[in-house]
Protein backbone atom coordinates (compact mmCIF):
# COMPACT_ATOMS: atom_id res chain seq x y z
CA UNK A 1 0.00 0.00 0.00
CA UNK A 2 1.34 3.69 -1.08
CA UNK A 3 -0.47 5.59 1.19
CA UNK A 4 1.35 8.94 0.20
CA UNK A 5 -0.52 8.06 -3.68
CA UNK A 6 -3.62 10.77 -3.19
CA UNK A 7 -1.28 13.32 -1.52
CA UNK A 8 -0.85 16.63 -3.35
CA UNK A 9 2.30 17.43 -1.47
CA UNK A 10 3.55 21.26 -1.08
CA UNK A 11 6.46 23.36 -0.25
CA UNK A 12 7.27 25.82 3.00
CA UNK A 13 8.98 28.48 2.93
CA UNK A 14 10.03 30.22 6.43
CA UNK A 15 11.34 33.44 6.33
CA UNK A 16 13.09 35.34 9.31
CA UNK A 17 12.02 32.91 12.32
CA UNK A 18 13.56 34.46 15.40
CA UNK A 19 12.76 33.04 19.11
CA UNK A 20 13.96 34.24 22.18
CA UNK A 21 14.08 31.78 25.89
CA UNK A 22 14.61 32.99 28.84
CA UNK A 23 16.54 36.31 27.33
CA UNK A 24 18.51 34.15 24.97
CA UNK A 25 18.62 34.50 21.39
CA UNK A 26 17.60 30.91 20.07
CA UNK A 27 18.10 32.12 16.58
CA UNK A 28 16.91 34.86 14.82
CA UNK A 29 16.65 35.91 10.42
CA UNK A 30 16.59 32.30 10.43
CA UNK A 31 15.16 30.97 6.60
CA UNK A 32 14.45 27.28 5.76
CA UNK A 33 12.97 25.77 2.54
CA UNK A 34 11.31 22.59 2.59
CA UNK A 35 10.63 21.59 -0.68
CA UNK A 36 7.50 19.52 -1.52
CA UNK A 37 7.15 15.76 -1.58
CA UNK A 38 10.41 15.87 -0.21
CA UNK A 39 12.10 14.74 2.98
CA UNK A 40 14.54 18.08 4.89
CA UNK A 41 16.33 16.64 8.15
CA UNK A 42 17.19 19.13 10.73
CA UNK A 43 20.59 18.13 12.68
CA UNK A 44 22.15 19.22 15.34
CA UNK A 45 23.15 18.98 19.03
CA UNK A 46 20.99 19.27 22.12
CA UNK A 47 19.39 22.77 22.46
CA UNK A 48 20.06 24.47 19.77
CA UNK A 49 16.24 25.07 19.02
CA UNK A 50 15.72 22.35 16.17
CA UNK A 51 12.35 21.53 18.22
CA UNK A 52 11.76 25.15 18.31
CA UNK A 53 11.80 25.60 15.10
CA UNK A 54 9.32 22.86 14.02
CA UNK A 55 6.89 24.13 16.65
CA UNK A 56 7.08 27.46 14.81
CA UNK A 57 5.77 25.57 11.68
CA UNK A 58 3.00 23.59 13.39
CA UNK A 59 2.12 26.53 15.33
CA UNK A 60 3.11 25.52 18.33
CA UNK A 61 6.10 28.06 18.71
CA UNK A 62 6.51 30.31 21.75
CA UNK A 63 4.01 33.53 21.93
CA UNK A 64 6.64 36.24 21.30
CA UNK A 65 8.32 33.85 17.94
CA UNK A 66 8.40 35.43 14.69
CA UNK A 67 8.53 34.24 11.24
CA UNK A 68 7.02 34.73 8.00
CA UNK A 69 5.70 31.11 6.85
CA UNK A 70 4.55 30.53 3.35
CA UNK A 71 3.72 27.42 1.30
CA UNK A 72 3.82 26.97 -2.47
CA UNK A 73 0.00 27.14 -3.46
CA UNK A 74 -0.34 30.53 -0.93
CA UNK A 75 -2.95 29.04 1.85
CA UNK A 76 -2.29 28.38 5.35
CA UNK A 77 -0.76 25.56 7.40
CA UNK A 78 -3.82 24.95 9.17
CA UNK A 79 -5.23 21.46 8.87
CA UNK A 80 -2.62 20.20 6.32
CA UNK A 81 -0.05 18.87 8.92
CA UNK A 82 0.58 16.03 11.30
CA UNK A 83 2.89 15.61 13.89
CA UNK A 84 4.47 12.35 15.20
CA UNK A 85 6.79 13.20 18.49
CA UNK A 86 9.40 11.18 20.10
CA UNK A 87 7.06 9.71 22.76
CA UNK A 88 4.13 7.19 20.51
CA UNK A 89 1.98 9.24 23.03
CA UNK A 90 -0.79 5.90 22.66
CA UNK A 91 -3.49 6.29 25.33
CA UNK A 92 -3.28 3.50 27.01
CA UNK A 93 -7.15 2.90 27.52
CA UNK A 94 -7.90 3.16 23.86
CA UNK A 95 -7.05 -0.24 21.71
CA UNK A 96 -4.74 0.03 18.56
CA UNK A 97 -7.38 0.34 16.30
CA UNK A 98 -8.48 3.24 18.19
CA UNK A 99 -5.19 4.90 18.65
CA UNK A 100 -4.91 5.40 14.99
CA UNK A 101 -8.03 7.10 14.56
CA UNK A 102 -7.90 9.06 17.61
CA UNK A 103 -7.61 12.38 15.67
CA UNK A 104 -10.74 11.96 13.61
CA UNK A 105 -12.78 10.48 16.89
CA UNK A 106 -11.82 14.02 18.52
CA UNK A 107 -12.70 16.27 16.11
CA UNK A 108 -16.29 14.42 15.72
CA UNK A 109 -15.42 12.98 11.65
CA UNK A 110 -16.92 9.87 11.07
CA UNK A 111 -14.25 6.91 10.73
CA UNK A 112 -13.31 4.59 7.77
CA UNK A 113 -12.94 1.52 9.11
CA UNK A 114 -11.47 0.27 5.93
CA UNK A 115 -8.71 3.03 5.45
CA UNK A 116 -7.97 1.81 9.26
CA UNK A 117 -7.29 -1.43 8.83
CA UNK A 118 -5.35 -0.90 5.28
CA UNK A 119 -2.85 1.38 7.19
CA UNK A 120 -2.48 -0.92 10.64
CA UNK A 121 -1.72 -3.82 7.70
CA UNK A 122 1.14 -1.51 5.65
CA UNK A 123 2.46 -1.21 9.22
CA UNK A 124 2.14 -4.79 10.00
CA UNK A 125 -0.20 -4.54 13.19
CA UNK A 126 -3.27 -6.50 11.55
CA UNK A 127 -2.59 -8.81 13.92
CA UNK A 128 -2.52 -6.54 17.18
CA UNK A 129 -5.37 -3.73 16.18
CA UNK A 130 -7.73 -4.87 19.19
CA UNK A 131 -4.23 -5.36 21.52
CA UNK A 132 -3.35 -2.12 24.31
CA UNK A 133 -0.83 -0.25 23.85
CA UNK A 134 0.68 -2.12 27.33
CA UNK A 135 0.89 -5.52 25.30
CA UNK A 136 2.70 -4.08 22.41
CA UNK A 137 6.50 -3.68 21.81
CA UNK A 138 8.64 -0.27 21.51
CA UNK A 139 8.54 -0.94 17.78
CA UNK A 140 4.79 -1.98 17.59
CA UNK A 141 4.04 1.35 19.01
CA UNK A 142 6.11 3.48 16.93
CA UNK A 143 4.22 1.76 14.33
CA UNK A 144 0.72 2.42 15.58
CA UNK A 145 1.99 6.10 15.93
CA UNK A 146 3.08 6.10 12.26
CA UNK A 147 -0.22 4.92 11.19
CA UNK A 148 -1.99 7.48 13.50
CA UNK A 149 0.33 9.97 11.54
CA UNK A 150 -0.74 8.83 8.06
CA UNK A 151 -4.31 8.02 9.28
CA UNK A 152 -4.14 12.06 9.69
CA UNK A 153 -3.67 11.89 5.66
CA UNK A 154 -1.73 15.61 5.62
CA UNK A 155 0.45 17.16 3.00
CA UNK A 156 2.92 18.07 5.54
CA UNK A 157 4.20 15.63 8.31
CA UNK A 158 6.73 16.94 11.27
CA UNK A 159 8.34 14.57 13.01
CA UNK A 160 10.55 15.19 16.24
CA UNK A 161 12.77 12.39 16.93
CA UNK A 162 10.04 9.63 16.11
CA UNK A 163 12.90 6.74 16.27
CA UNK A 164 15.42 7.74 18.87
CA UNK A 165 14.03 5.33 21.46
CA UNK A 166 14.02 2.38 19.16
CA UNK A 167 17.00 -0.34 19.57
CA UNK A 168 19.04 -0.14 16.40
CA UNK A 169 17.67 -2.96 14.38
CA UNK A 170 14.24 -1.53 15.04
CA UNK A 171 14.75 2.23 14.37
CA UNK A 172 16.48 0.94 10.75
CA UNK A 173 13.26 -1.10 10.09
CA UNK A 174 11.07 1.75 11.02
CA UNK A 175 12.99 4.06 9.19
CA UNK A 176 12.45 1.86 6.14
CA UNK A 177 8.61 1.79 6.77
CA UNK A 178 8.78 5.74 7.64
CA UNK A 179 10.74 6.60 4.23
CA UNK A 180 8.44 4.11 2.21
CA UNK A 181 5.01 4.99 3.46
CA UNK A 182 5.78 8.99 3.22
CA UNK A 183 6.90 9.09 0.13
CA UNK A 184 5.88 12.19 -1.51
CA UNK A 185 4.84 13.98 1.17
CA UNK A 186 6.38 16.93 2.77
CA UNK A 187 8.34 15.56 6.03
CA UNK A 188 10.85 17.79 7.82
CA UNK A 189 12.54 15.26 10.41
CA UNK A 190 14.41 16.25 13.61
CA UNK A 191 17.31 14.16 14.73
CA UNK A 192 20.50 13.79 16.49
CA UNK A 193 21.79 10.49 14.35
CA UNK A 194 23.97 11.48 11.27
CA UNK A 195 23.35 8.34 9.63
CA UNK A 196 19.71 8.28 9.94
CA UNK A 197 19.35 11.47 8.36
CA UNK A 198 21.89 10.33 5.49
CA UNK A 199 19.52 6.73 5.25
CA UNK A 200 16.22 8.90 4.94
CA UNK A 201 16.57 12.65 3.78
CA UNK A 202 16.34 13.89 0.46
CA UNK A 203 18.23 17.52 1.99
CA UNK A 204 19.69 17.53 5.52
CA UNK A 205 20.25 20.81 7.61
CA UNK A 206 23.03 21.34 10.25
CA UNK A 207 21.62 23.66 12.87
CA UNK A 208 24.59 24.73 14.99
CA UNK A 209 25.57 27.89 16.88
CA UNK A 210 24.10 30.57 19.27
CA UNK A 211 22.17 32.24 17.57
CA UNK A 212 21.57 29.20 15.69
CA UNK A 213 22.28 28.97 11.80
CA UNK A 214 21.80 26.60 9.10
CA UNK A 215 24.48 24.83 6.86
CA UNK A 216 23.46 22.33 4.09
CA UNK A 217 25.25 19.14 4.26
CA UNK A 218 25.54 16.90 0.94
CA UNK A 219 23.52 13.30 1.15
CA UNK A 220 24.40 10.14 -0.78
CA UNK A 221 23.28 9.58 -4.18
CA UNK A 222 20.20 7.27 -4.84
CA UNK A 223 16.67 7.72 -3.06
CA UNK A 224 15.56 7.15 0.51
CA UNK A 225 15.96 5.00 1.89
CA UNK A 226 19.25 4.49 1.70
CA UNK A 227 20.73 1.25 2.71
CA UNK A 228 24.08 1.23 5.23
CA UNK A 229 26.77 -0.04 2.46
CA UNK A 230 25.59 2.81 0.23
CA UNK A 231 28.33 4.49 -1.51
CA UNK A 232 29.58 7.45 0.78
CA UNK A 233 27.33 6.89 3.77
CA UNK A 234 30.65 6.14 5.63
CA UNK A 235 32.02 9.29 4.76
CA UNK A 236 29.64 11.49 4.51
CA UNK A 237 28.85 10.24 8.21
CA UNK A 238 32.32 10.85 9.22
CA UNK A 239 32.16 14.50 7.83
CA UNK A 240 28.95 14.72 9.79
CA UNK A 241 29.87 14.47 12.99
CA UNK A 242 33.13 16.42 12.54
CA UNK A 243 30.84 19.25 11.85
CA UNK A 244 28.87 18.79 15.00
CA UNK A 245 31.80 17.98 16.81
CA UNK A 246 33.80 21.22 16.00
CA UNK A 247 30.68 23.56 16.50
CA UNK A 248 30.61 21.87 19.80
CA UNK A 249 33.86 22.64 20.70
CA UNK A 250 33.14 26.63 19.88
CA UNK A 251 29.55 26.38 21.84
CA UNK A 252 31.64 25.24 24.98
Amino acid sequence: MNEASNIDPISITVRGARVIYAGDVLFESLDLTLPAGSWTTLLGPSGVGKTTLLRQIAGLGPPDATADIQTGTGAGLAGRVALMAQQDLLLPWRTVRDNVALGARLRGEPLDDGRIGDLLDSVGLADRATAFPSTLSGGERQRAALARTLYEDRPVVLMDEPFSALDALTRHRIQDLAARLLTDRTVLLITHDPMEALRVSDRIAVMVGRPARLEEARVPGGSPPRGLDAAGMTELQADLIARLTENGRRAA
